[in-house]
């Protein structure tokens, strides 16, 4: 059934977010901390049995130096400086086999699939730990450190997704001027920040992205991961101004507001885990060009591999395979 507003009062829904003050000095200082941790990603031949896709198990520097994990895929055989896409996962989830997702460099992109610290274990596997501690969390990561921003699980992960764009850079056979980035849930929230907070972003795909419209979302879902802050708060009944402060710095909504490059966004309407006015609301704020494909009968799969041809279709116009 339809999970959130009736239409078309959801196509008017626009967030009432209120971004912390020093949201911007907030992410800068973040990040300049995080790239002070400068040393060049490195790559590693994974043999197997593929012959038309070449893979590398690569490790760069993501929040605090830490070292995260990737899979890099590309065509095999080229030496040519390809477009690329950075690919972020959903929530549980982290980089898989390296035998997954070959979608994007059987098509001519240089593929940089970044694991996520810390999870890994909910629906494929992850080989990246998260080695800051932090206070009492209901179970998952969603509320990690939630108290204070500093101290917040997605400050660290969403800082990974930015230097995932940074490390794609500076390996051998990517174009550092055609560089997209596109998740899924978590994915695209995690693109989402990247599109706004790293440098030069060329193309943005997000497909039912979490962490968007937050105060909102909390309140009309029942559905983890949101509802890990409600269980959260319903324990720590005085942190309620706390938290919401925290997650002001993380809101998909903000980033959308200061994010440039074309984008595709997709919605489910029988979404009962991203609300879908908390996508519509993102897509609205959201500062450069972007689209929004409704699919109306789906839940939170969205569009399934029908977003990822429409995406590839968008970023085959934006990037193009054949230039440069």
């Amino acid at each position: 059934m339809l999970t959130d507003l009736p239409e078309p009062a959801l196509w008017q829904h626009r967030s009432a977010l209120v971004e912390p003050a020093d949201f911007d000095e907030f992410w800068a200082a973040t990040l300049t901390q995080a790239r002070r941790h400068d040393a060049a990603p490195v790559a590693t031949p994974v043999a197997g049995p593929l012959r038309t896709v070449e893979v590398h198990d690569v490790t760069f520097p993501g929040f605090g130096g830490d070292p995260v994990r990737a899979w890099l895929r590309r065509p095999a055989g080229t030496t040519d400086r390809l477009p690329t896409v950075v690919q972020y996962v959903g929530y549980g989830g982290g980089r898989g086999s390296y035998l997954d997702g070959l979608l994007w460099a059987s098509a001519g992109y240089a593929h940089l699939q970044m694991d996520s610290r810390g999870q890994g274990s909910g629906w494929s596997t992850g080989h990246t730990p998260d080695p800051w501690g932090a206070g009492p969390q209901f179970p998952g990561v969603m509320t990690r450190g939630i108290e204070d921003p500093q101290t917040y699980y997605y400050r660290r992960l969403l800082t990974d997704g930015v230097r995932a764009v940074d490390a794609a850079r500076r390996l051998p056979g990517v174009d550092p001027d055609r560089i997209a980035v596109v998740g899924h849930s978590q994915g695209g929230a995690i693109a989402l920040a990247a599109a706004a907070l790293a440098d030069g972003v060329a193309a943005v795909g997000a497909h039912a992205p979490f962490l968007c419209d937050i105060p909102r979302a909390i309140l009309v879902t029942d559905a983890a991961p949101f509802s890990e802050v409600v269980a959260y708060l319903a324990v720590h009944r005085g942190a309620e101004e706390r938290v919401l402060r925290t997650l002001g710095y993380v809101d998909g909504v903000a980033f959308a507001r200061r994010a440039l490059a074309p984008a595709r966004f997709s919605v489910a309407l029988m979404d009962a885990i991203v609300p879908p006015s908390t996508v519509v609301a993102a897509h609205a704020a959201y500062a450069g060009p972007a689209e929004l494909r409704v699919w109306r009968y789906n839940g939170h799969e969205a569009g399934g591999i029908e977003d990822d041809a429409e995406t590839l279709a968008l970023l085959d116009r934006v990037l193009g395979r054949d230039a440069g």
